[in-house]
């Protein structure tokens, strides 16, 4: 009972420094998504923090602030989905006999 207690404990402390390791990782991690064919570009951090968004000027129609709006929502759903997909990724790395999920 003992060593099977044991090896369990090692494990769950090596499953914890690998997933302190990915989330470091993941905080120097950026995704860009953009949305119009580039018009709107917007750069998320790891923790998913806005760092950067370009407008391209073309894209700028006082008529039409509606449009805009919605490109820049596109674009933070594209980097935010880009950055789950990096998140998930790195989960499966991290735990590769866990399978994509990482056993979550």
């Amino acid at each position: 009972m003992g060593t099977g207690f044991a090896k369990k404990k090692k494990q769950a402390r090596e499953m914890q420094e690998q997933l302190g390791k990915m989330q470091s990782s993941l905080k120097s991690t950026e995704v860009t998504g953009t949305a119009g064919n580039g018009l709107v570009t917007i750069v998320l951090t790891g923790e998913n923090d806005l760092k950067q968004i370009k407008i391209k000027p073309e894209c700028v129609d006082p008529d039409d602030i509606d449009g805009l709006e919605d490109l820049i929502k596109a674009a933070y759903t594209d980097a935010n989905k880009k950055l789950k997909e990096t998140s998930m990724e790195g989960l499966g790395k991290g735990f590769p006999g866990l399978g994509a999920l990482g056993g979550f």
